[in-house]
């Protein structure tokens, strides 16, 4: 809303200081800020009204060093997260584009999912909450408004240099040249293209098309794209907003490692939404993504802020209102700026999260089958879980997390130059 107030201000009346409103920048330092600022304000007021209504995490005896004592620790606090989102997007970015658009779907959506999960755990005491199916159907119906907006909406476009476009249908007055910094520059055809390619993380020529997949139907195949392209839309985020949910087992664990992530994600937005900066490293250009700097700031921002609360010991739980609407946040954001095929290097510690509970109970069942004995790879799953069980104390286990989530963002960085 900002944006609009003060570009009308500096139209109209020339106010000093007016235009700093149509910097990216700007507006992304002011949304992250903002965050900051909401978290820690209405942080303090969250956590005593839920310690009022009794609004406590229900623990189970796992036999974990210190888990009886987070019994009753308030829960649900992924509504201070979602608030820390939602007003910086709403006051900082242009409403009016359709990333922004799709973010703030995704993070309604999903927030509701989890909120309506925590709700049947806390106040109709059932441990269970929303049955599973619910959830993941909750997830299939947004990754079907994500992947349909994605493949069929005009606004969802990329530029692609010319000597990767269609030769036949390039035309002089079609392209422009962009001067990089090293003084080299490259043509992109003047109209943006509807196209369904993505990124592959250390190739050189690093774009890859979904409809090469459909190629096997013969003439006429890209119209039949979606038929591949929305159902890989949905599996990852599904997989990624589970993925952050298994995360959740530890003080300050989802959080910090989703903030780690959404620094990831504005640089490679950034990047990705400038055409200067996207000729110079050789990347495909999306335009209007830079706008959604605005949006992961307040993100990053909300995830921080929450750590102040939630890092050992915890004040208070996000809950699976928190932790659906992270996973599901960062697969669509990734998504968008056709990165998804690099979730397994920036999200690693979510896939590898994952795949211990997957192992864990694919092997339990096999060796109880062959040897009507279940046995198990870990001591207890998810990963965090099994580290604890061991041995290491929580804080140590969520801190070692964090750097190896960082050595993770460092190498999805240094992708954009390694190929």
């Amino acid at each position: 809303m900002f944006y609009y107030l003060f570009n009308y201000l500096d139209k109209a009346f020339n106010i000093p200081g007016a235009g700093v409103f149509q910097y990216i920048s700007f507006r992304a330092a002011m949304s992250i800020i903002t965050s900051l600022f909401i978290s820690l304000i209405i942080g303090k007021k969250v956590i005593k009204y839920l310690q009022k209504k009794q609004v406590g995490e229900t623990v189970r005896d796992l036999g974990l060093h210190g888990q009886i004592e987070k019994q009753g620790t308030p829960t649900m606090g992924g509504i201070i997260i979602l608030c820390a989102i939602l007003i910086p997007t709403l006051l900082f970015a242009k409403l009016h584009n359709i990333y922004i658009i799709l973010m703030i779907v995704t993070t309604i959506w999903l927030g509701a999912i989890g909120f309506i999960d925590d709700y049947i755990k806390v106040f109709k005491k059932n441990k269970k909450g929303l049955a599973g199916k619910f959830k993941i159907l909750g997830q299939v119906g947004l990754g079907l408004i994500v992947g349909l907006t994605m493949y069929f909406n005009e606004g969802v476009v990329i530029r692609e240099k010319a000597d990767r476009a269609d030769k036949s249908v390039l035309k002089t007055e079609d392209i422009f040249k962009v001067e990089s910094y090293d003084n080299a520059p490259s043509v992109y055809s003047e109209q943006p293209v509807k196209s369904t390619k993505t990124t592959i993380p250390f190739i050189k020529n690093n774009e890859f098309d979904y409809a090469y997949l459909m190629e096997w139907l013969g003439d006429g195949y890209h119209n039949w794209t979606f038929l591949i392209f929305i159902p890989i839309v949905i599996f990852i985020i599904v997989g990624v907003s589970n993925g952050a949910n298994l995360t959740d087992g530890l003080d300050g664990l989802a959080t910090g490692t989703s903030a780690i992530i959404g620094v990831t994600l504005a640089i490679l937005a950034y990047v990705s939404g400038s055409v200067v900066f996207a000729n110079y490293l050789n990347i495909m250009y999306i335009p209007n993504t830079g706008e959604l700097v605005i949006y992961i700031s307040a993100f990053v921002g909300a995830c921080i802020a929450f750590l102040w609360y939630n890092s050992y010991p915890a004040q208070i739980f996000m809950g699976d209102t928190g932790s659906l609407a992270l996973g599901g946040i960062i697969a669509v954001f990734a998504i968008i700026i056709r990165k998804e095929l690099m979730i397994p290097l920036f999200c690693g510690i979510f896939l590898v999260q994952s795949l211990s509970v997957m192992m864990q109970v694919g092997y339990f069942k096999y060796t109880k089958r062959r040897f009507g004995e279940g046995r198990r790879i870990f001591k207890m799953a998810p990963l965090h879980h099994h580290y604890q069980k061991v041995g290491y104390h929580e804080a140590k286990i969520v801190m070692r997390f964090f750097i190896v989530g960082i050595i993770l963002a460092v190498l999805t960085v240094v992708t954009l130059k390694i190929r």
